[in-house]
Parts: structure tokens; C-alpha cells; sequence
């Protein structure tokens, strides 16, 4: 039987393990926390799927086209393709573990409208679709590990993969419970930690999500792909904690935005792009509020309540709680905030990496989306690439002999005892914040060669006291070791946004504020001893 470690619990992380253990592999499954604290049950819009009896006129084509074009032409066609004909038979397979949908009086499931589609094809569980699957998905890993096929590894963070020679045999992980660095050797590694939300600080998803180990694996090796396209939703609330979410279902359930003039409302939305302004996509809509002053209002109150209840009872509740908004009677002040991240390990057709046996799955791979995320693609993308990954992982042969990494353990475990020892002005906390503020200032909404080249300078700075920063004991041990790859990630993010002198999807140059049609090709980025090499992918090697 061959063994596959997960790094990630989320929805794709679970996806890829249980189909992993119903082909007979035998999974490791690793995270910090349980699966009910991941990002994934944070998804509350829904998830896309071309069903019988769906709106007129849709297909499985259009899907395509419509995750193309808002793509902006950089998704893979073939993925693209793959990821739109299984919607229908993913849907069917999370109903069958227990995943309940909202439906109509003959039991078929509802659609909402999402932004940039041109059907309603979005299906949804309320307002809490993420929860659901997350729910559904639990019930179906402890059916595996009932019968020792999926084995948890709680309170474990990844540090670094055991790789020899362009091969990957492993990754060792840091314990929290046991307090230290071991060795796990497997057949292949899949990488499902989602996007890098600490590089921002405050966003709509997880700070737990915070780029390590994409950072880590592409100063071992790995190279990523369209770093420079960071997706702003453009309907958040703020609160002291964090950015909260008002789903695109608010505007799909017919929601309104506008500014106020004196005492007017303008719904500038629609006065510049017609009835369907609301539902743009998603970079169009946040630049349109960033053109506004960077604030506007969401309003539902014209809708019926019933609507409301049924539909959109989260949103409801979410302003109820942190805003002391009665949504059916107020609007709802809105502002844009990082929610996706294109970009990130750069994966094949398989979600194998440039590395042999490392795959990376999810929001944490970038495959699909291209320049701008299609609303609903999220999920459909995390359990897609799951399966894609456990099937690729099951046709091969198991059972190698890997090399042996204890050196590398042992020389691992010096540094780290060694950084408890170092001594700065600075602990890592305080840095970790001083990135997110430089990344939020300089990787906007709207960017300039000025602005990003400030951004560059403020990071390298950082980069020159990493080594020396103060070991802080109230925070976790991987807080302390973390920080060189998230920095250095956050380098690499910039140096692709420097990089491409164009504007395109969710990448905004005030200085070059059309598209390229020469520059229609992703962005690769390699690290080799400390440099950054940047290239457009013309030959598409990751498209095959």
C-alpha cells in the first residue's frame, strides 16, 4: 500500500485524502487545528455546477467560457475544461455523503447568480455551503479512519519537504504537542494549506492560512505561478478582529450597492454598467469602490424578509452581530479586502508541482482561475483538484526507498534551538505586522512601478533582519521559524506584480492601465541561493 501525507485539513486537503484511502492509499493527514476551525467553512456563497434542468440556455461550454474570460485568458483550457465537466458529478458525489442543498418543492437543487457568469449555476446550502461540505466531508474521513486507512496528525505544522534531487520522499513536521522536528516519509506529499492571508493581515479568510509553506517549498525549489493577481472582494465589514465576508449572495439574491451624494443614493454600479452592474466581477467592482473612496453601501432592506431568512440568514446575523445592523431596514456599509489568491504553487495538469511527488491542491495552487476567480469556483476548484491529485497518486507505483534525511532533521533542530537565542530590537510579531502593513499599503487595489518598488525595498529590509529577530516564547514555536519564507514569499509576490507592466483581471496598473496582449501568458517565478528569476510561461508547460 503506498502513503500519502496531506498538509491541510480544509475541504480539499479532506477531498483528496478520503479519495485517496477509497483507492487503497494509505493517507496521513496533517494540521494545526481539527477541520471545523479551517478557512473552508468560511465559504458561504456556494459552488457552481452545470445540472439538468438549470437555468436556459446554460451548458457546460458556457461555464467554461465564463471561467475563461474572466480569467482574463490565463486559466489553462484544458483545466478549466476538466474542472467545468466534473461540476455536475461532484455535486451528486457531496450530496451522496451527506452534504444538504438548499432545493425547490421538487427536491432539485437552487441556483443564485454569481459575479461574472452568465447563468445562475451557483448552487448553495443557505449561506453556509463551506460548513456543510466541511460537515459532510468529517463524517466521511472518520469512516476511513475507522477502519485505518486516514490517520490525523493534529496540532502539527508542515516545516519543510524532504527533497533529494529533484524528488520529493517526505516532509518534516514540526509537533506542537510533542515539541520538536521529525522526519515523515511518503510515497508523494500534497500541499493543501490554502492562500497566504497573513502577508495582509486583516482579510476575509484565516489567518492560519499564511503562505509558509508555499514560501518554504519555492526557497527549496518549487516554483509559483501568478503571484501578482490577489482577488479584493469587494464587500466587507469591518471589525476589530478581522475583514467579514458579505457574500456575493447578497447580490445575487438582487442586492444593491451605492454611494451617497448629499442625500442622494447613487447605485453606480448600475448607472455605469447597466442592470447587471452589481454582479461584475470582482476586481471590477472593488476599483469601482476604490474610484468611490474606498467605501460604499450594500442594501437589502427592498427585499422581502422571507428572502432574507431563507436565503441570506448568515449575512443577516454576521451585521446583527459585529455591525448592530438590521439588515431588512439598513444598509450595509461595505468596503474592498483581499479574499483569494489566484496565484501559488504552480501545479500540472495532475497538481504535480515542478517537484516529483509534491502536488498542491486548492486555493494554495494556481491552476484554474487564471487573472480573477470566477465567484463559485472556489469550492468546485478545492474538491476538483483533491481528486484530481488522489488519482494521479494511486496510478503510481509505491513503496520507494527514500534517502535519508536525519542529517537534515538534526541540522534543523540546531537552527531552530538556535533562533531562540538570538537577540533583536525586534520579535517576530512585530515584524509579521510591519509586512502586512507594507503589503496592504503597496499591493492595493490599484498599483504603480513607484509604489511596488517602495514595497520591494520596505520587504528586503525585513529579509536583512530576519536572521536576527528575538525569539517571542508567547507565541508558537513555528511563529519564529516562519517568518524567512513568508517574507520571502511576500518578495516574490511583489517582484511578479513589479514584473508585469500591464493591467489585467485583479492586477491594476495605474501606469499601465491596459491589458498587454504580448504579456497574455502566466508568470513564473523560481528562487535559486537568494536570487528571483521571473518568466512569462509562453511554451504553457503547465498547461499539459
Amino acid at each position: 500500500m503506498k502513503d500519502v501525507l496531506i498538509i491541510g485539513s480544509g475541504i480539499s486537503g479532506m477531498t483528496c485524502a478520503v479519495r485517496c484511502a477509497a483507492l487503497g492509499v494509505h493517507v496521513t493527514l496533517v494540521s494545526p487545528f481539527p477541520s471545523e476551525r479551517s478557512q473552508s467553512v468560511m465559504a458561504a456563497g456556494g459552488i457552481n455546477a452545470v445540472l439538468p434542468g438549470g437555468e436556459a440556455g446554460d451548458s457546460v461550454q458556457s461555464h467554461v467560457e465564463d471561467t475563461l474570460r474572466g480569467g482574463c485568458g490565463l486559466g489553462g483550457e484544458k483545466a478549466v475544461k476538466g474542472l467545468c465537466e466534473h461540476g455536475g458529478e461532484i455535486l451528486r458525489w457531496l450530496e451522496s455523503i451527506g452534504t444538504v442543498f438548499s432545493v425547490d418543492d421538487r427536491g432539485r437543487p437552487l441556483r443564485r447568480a454569481f459575479g461574472g457568469q452568465t447563468h445562475k449555476r451557483t448552487c448553495y446550502c443557505g449561506a453556509s455551503t463551506g460548513k456543510q461540505i466541511v460537515s459532510a466531508l468529517v463524517m466521511e474521513a472518520r469512516r476511513f479512519e475507522a477502519a485505518g486507512r486516514i490517520e490525523r496528525r493534529l496540532w502539527c505544522c508542515f516545516h519543510s519537504a524532504l527533497i533529494r534531487d529533484g524528488v520529493c520522499h517526505g516532509a518534516m513536521l514540526y509537533d506542537e504537542a510533542r515539541g520538536g522536528l521529525e522526519a515523515v516519509y511518503a510515497d508523494a506529499v500534497v500541499i493543501a494549506t490554502g492562500g497566504q492571508n497573513a502577508l495582509f493581515g486583516k482579510t476575509t479568510g484565516s489567518t492560519q492560512c499564511d503562505g509558509y509553506a508555499a514560501g518554504k517549498l519555492f526557497m527549496q525549489g518549487a516554483e509559483l505561478k501568478n503571484l501578482e493577481f490577489i482577488q479584493y472582494h469587494p464587500t466587507t465589514m469591518e471589525t476589530p478582529q478581522k475583514r467579514m465576508l458579505i457574500s456575493e449572495a447578497a447580490r445575487g439574491e438582487g442586492g444593491r450597492l451605492f454611494i451617497r451624494d448629499g442625500g442622494r443614493k447613487v447605485y453606480f454600479m448600475e448607472e455605469k454598467y447597466g442592470p447587471g452592474g452589481n454582479l461584475m466581477t470582482r476586481d471590477i467592482v472593488s476599483r469601482e469602490i476604490d474610484a468611490q473612496g474606498g467605501r460604499a453601501w450594500l442594501d437589502l432592506s427592498f427585499l422581502d424578509r422571507a428572502v432574507i431568512d431563507e436565503r441570506l440568514p448568515e449575512v443577516r446575523d454576521l451585521c446583527a452581530k459585529y455591525g448592530g445592523i438590521d439588515v431588512t431596514r439598513e444598509p450595509i456599509p461595505v468596503q474592498p479586502s483581499v479574499h483569494f489568491f489566484m496565484g501559488g504553487l504552480a501545479v500540472h495538469l495532475n497538481h504535480e508541482t515542478n517537484i516529483r511527488n509534491l502536488f498542491a491542491i486548492g486555493e494554495c495552487a494556481s491552476i484554474y482561475h487564471g487573472a480573477n476567480r470566477v465567484g463559485g469556483n472556489s469550492l468546485l476548484a478545492a474538491i476538483y483538484s483533491g481528486q484530481v491529485a488522489a488519482e494521479e497518486i494511486s496510478g503510481r507505483t509505491g513503496g520507494m526507498h527514500p534517502a535519508d534525511f536525519s542529517g537534515d532533521v538534526e541540522r534543523e533542530r540546531r537552527l531552530l534551538e538556535k533562533s531562540m537565542d538570538t537577540q533583536s530590537a525586534f520579535p517576530v510579531m512585530y515584524m509579521r505586522d510591519m509586512l502586512a502593513e507594507t503589503m496592504r499599503k503597496h499591493l492595493g487595489i490599484v498599483r504603480s512601478e513607484q509604489n511596488l518598488a517602495q514595497g520591494l525595498s520596505d520587504i528586503d529590509y525585513d529579509l536583512s533582519i530576519a536572521e536576527r529577530i528575538r525569539y517571542d516564547a508567547s507565541v508558537m514555536p513555528y511563529f519564529n521559524f516562519s517568518l524567512t519564507a513568508i517574507l520571502t514569499l511576500a518578495r516574490a509576490t511583489v517582484t511578479c506584480a513589479l514584473e508585469r507592466r500591464e493591467s489585467r483581471g485583479a492586477h491594476y496598473r495605474s501606469d499601465f492601465p491596459q491589458a498587454d496582449g504580448a504579456l497574455g501568458f502566466a508568470t513564473i517565478i523560481a528562487y535559486d541561493g537568494g536570487s528571483y528569476s521571473v518568466r512569462l510561461d509562453k511554451e504553457r508547460a503547465y498547461e499539459s
